[in-house]
């Protein structure tokens, strides 16, 4: 038996949805299963992704499980304001590598009545708050985080593990790059 996750769903409002966590948890997976479970249902679909992603496609929002579904790509977060404005529901992938101003956009679009899905990293290499995701956060009405599993220990991880000597925040990777850690085996870097 297939229990709901999110339960007394709106009507004739919009909301924010935020999948959060670490790499490899599955935050893009299920977002594109949200999203296709929209389009199944014959909602008009937007997803957008930023530019800065390029990792395994140009022009889709892709799982490390390969899973993919078709995206448009943007630089600021206020383009996708016009881009989305027939869209009933828009989803928005690694959240984390847009600017601020993706909270207003966000609130914005739920405030027009759309269904707005965002997935993204919580925490950054260091264990910290990875903005915008909090704001995010703060404002949805429904909210998931997802864990992996520690590639040290097994235990359920929600780190995010750097495991190169790079020093700026944003380092767009994956494996050989990151791994997912729990809290026990998550080591945080030392400061220069």
């Amino acid at each position: 038996m297939e229990v709901a996750t999110l339960h007394n769903m709106p009507h004739n409002t919009g909301w924010i949805e935020v999948v959060c966590g670490c790499m490899y948890s599955g935050k893009t997976e299920e977002l594109i299963r949200r999203l296709r479970r929209a389009q199944i249902a014959k909602q008009r679909v937007m997803i957008f992704k930023p530019r800065i992603d390029n990792r395994y496609s140009a022009d889709q929002i892709v799982s490390h499980s390969e899973q993919a579904l078709p995206s448009t790509v943007v630089d600021k977060p206020v383009e996708i304001l016009s881009l989305a404005k027939d869209a009933q529901v828009v989803g928005v992938d690694e959240a984390q590598f847009f600017t601020h101003d993706i909270v207003q956009v966000c609130e914005e679009l739920a405030s027009q009545g759309k269904r707005v899905i965002v997935a993204g990293l919580d925490q950054d290499y260091r264990g910290k708050p990875f903005e915008p995701v909090p704001q995010l956060l703060a404002l949805a009405e429904y909210i998931t985080k997802t864990l992996a599993i520690c590639m040290v220990c097994g235990n359920p991880a929600d780190r995010t593990q750097r495991i190169t000597d790079q020093q700026e925040r944003v380092v767009v990777g994956a494996r050989g790059v990151y791994e997912a850690r729990c809290r026990k085996c998550f080591v945080p870097p030392t400061a220069d």
